[in-house]
């Protein structure tokens, strides 16, 4: 990997280890920074897809308290689809639940930018 690709694949993890942390940590003020303004969320489940703009999710992640560290999650691929966008998927917990999120970022402004979350639930961690 060159350096800078090596660069960007860092500069990747780290956004997606930030997301995961907020998510699990419920910190909106992350969400608030590491959102694209035309952030869209979709979750997908039962042949069913419901969607969420930036403030309806800012507005979910402010609605729930923390979960006890340490968060728990778990980096399955970033993908490096050419300079100024790329993808991420993992996995994340937010008890009862284990969800499996694709991240969409762009690279804007110097910095990458959350544009699009789609989800499905992954595991019922009740039923683990």
């Amino acid at each position: 990997m060159a350096d800078g690709a090596a660069d960007i694949h860092a500069e990747l993890e780290a956004a997606a280890l930030a997301y995961c942390d907020a998510v699990y940590f419920a910190k909106a003020d992350v969400f608030e920074v590491l959102c694209h303004e035309k952030f869209q969320m979709t979750h997908i489940e039962n042949d069913a897809a419901t969607f969420w703009d930036k403030a309806a999710y800012l507005d979910r992640v402010r609605g729930r308290d923390p979960f006890p560290a340490p968060a728990k999650y778990n980096m399955l691929s970033i993908d490096e689809a050419g300079g100024d966008i790329a993808r991420v998927h993992l996995t994340v917990d937010v008890p009862p639940l284990r969800y499996e999120d694709h991240l969409g970022f762009v690279h804007v402004g110097g910095a990458w930018k959350l544009l699009t979350k789609v989800f499905r639930t992954a595991a019922h961690l009740d039923k683990e």
